[in-house]
């Protein structure tokens, strides 16, 4: 029999306790890796039984803020509690989350959780979710950085050929366009009130407008040179990002249709908007075959019960990380799954910690599942700091599903301490 050191409720004293005996959260850590760049954020949740459970903080684009009072404010609701009860752990803390930043705090605990119990346990967290549907996870690239060196139609032709030989053998590709992307920007692209000179910064989602026809023309141009560049056997998935008026969405909805796009993601919200307008988005989706996305921004299952009751879109995609966690999209994916919507998770990871946590509830999902995206590390030094992930972690567009307890990854101690900024020096001890 397997034995943990444990504290005696009465004595405290530590004793020698069964496997299958109550553990508890001592701590709740919080670091920032390297510089704070999109929120390089981990969390490490302890336990008095010395089995530790590590969650990542979305990579959120507001640069620089600083969630750690986020995460720690649920710190006192925790000590104390049984992390392998997750959902009696979730219930404490969920009702006090809401729109990011808050939701990406529940997210990231959550997480770090599902490591312990999978831990305790001894097995995958995806044998903790209803076990394995799939051996190998798809993703599609959203964050592998490919430069393309103009705004000619040839440039996004030859873009995606180069996309197209990524190592990494996607065989899905997205792309921005419309108010999430440069086009937004360029003059006479909308009837706008925000000057086109001023910073993609200050203004990055709060354009908002009706598009001219010649940008409706600048948007089609660019996609036909990228889908001519990827051929028919690489999906093309395009995020529109939020700023379009429904009568417009529909139009570039209907002009993308000889283009065959897996979805048109986030036309009327999205990125920054606390709120989903089923009842518009229920309009666009009847109004054109282009299978229409939404769902990034959303924290809990509730939020998204009207859009799927009312088939209001062809494909949901919540992110793990602002949604409240692994379970929370879990649940979302088996509701989808019932109303024919597919599930085409966000992913806005600056690590590789929480790349694990979308393989392990990817593996546990229904048949809808298409795939979720794929971020890439901004600093190669993560690759030497986690271990546990296979090498290379793509290949063909699929990650192999990995059988270690919990999520499966760990950090080189070692290796990790020197990138760690001088206030959290101790997150290891």
């Amino acid at each position: 029999m397997k034995y943990f050191d444990l504290y005696d409720d009465d004595s405290q004293q530590r004793v020698r306790a069964p496997q299958n005996a109550r553990i508890r959260i001592t701590d709740i850590k919080v670091a920032v890796m390297g510089e704070l760049d999109r929120h390089s954020l981990v969390v490490r949740v302890t336990t008095d039984a010395g089995i530790e459970g590590l969650g990542q903080v979305e990579a959120s684009l507001m640069k620089g803020a600083n969630l750690k009072p986020h995460i720690l404010f649920y710190k006192d609701y925790l000590i104390g509690e049984d992390p392998t009860n997750v959902e009696r752990c979730l219930m404490k803390i969920r009702r006090a989350g809401s729109f990011k930043p808050w939701g990406s705090a529940v997210s990231a605990i959550e997480f770090a959780l599902w490591d312990i119990a999978g831990k305790v346990a001894n097995l995958p967290v995806y044998k903790l979710m209803g076990g394995k549907v799939r051996d190998h996870v798809r993703c599609y690239n959203g964050s592998v950085p490919v430069t393309r060196t103009g705004s000619e139609p040839k440039d996004f032709y030859d873009w995606a050929v180069r996309v197209k030989n990524l190592e990494q053998g996607f065989t899905i590709v997205k792309t921005a366009i419309g108010f999430h992307s440069d086009q937004s920007r360029m003059p006479g692209f909308y009837y706008g009130n925000i000057n086109p000179s001023q910073s993609p910064k200050e203004f990055a989602h709060s354009r908002r407008g009706p598009i001219t026809e010649y940008g409706l023309k600048l948007i089609i141009e660019r996609v036909a040179a990228i889908k001519e560049g990827l051929g028919d056997r690489i999906g093309l998935a395009l995020d529109a990002g939020p700023g379009f008026f429904l009568s417009d969405a529909i139009r570039l909805a209907n002009a993308l249709e000889p283009f065959h796009p897996m979805w048109l993601e986030d036309t009327l919200t999205g990125d920054y908007y606390p709120y989903v307008m089923a009842d518009d988005y229920l309009e666009l989706t009847r109004s054109t075959t282009v299978p229409i996305h939404t769902g990034e921004q959303i924290y809990l299952r509730q939020h998204f019960r009207e859009l799927i009751n009312k088939n209001a879109v062809r494909v949901v995609g919540p992110d793990p990380a602002d949604v409240g966690g692994m379970a929370e999209i879990k649940w979302i994916a088996e509701y989808a799954d019932l109303h024919s919507i597919l599930m085409a998770p966000h992913g806005t990871f600056n690590g590789l910690i929480g790349i694990a946590t979308q393989v392990m509830v990817g593996a546990a999902m229904p048949e809808n599942y298409v795939a979720f995206e794929y971020s890439r590390p901004h600093q190669d030094w993560w690759y030497e700091i986690i271990e546990g992930l296979p090498n290379p972690i793509v290949k063909d567009g699929l990650i192999e599903v990995w059988d270690k307890p919990g999520l499966g990854v760990n950090f080189n101690v070692r290796a990790a301490k020197q990138y760690l900024r001088e206030e959290d020096k101790d997150f290891f001890d």
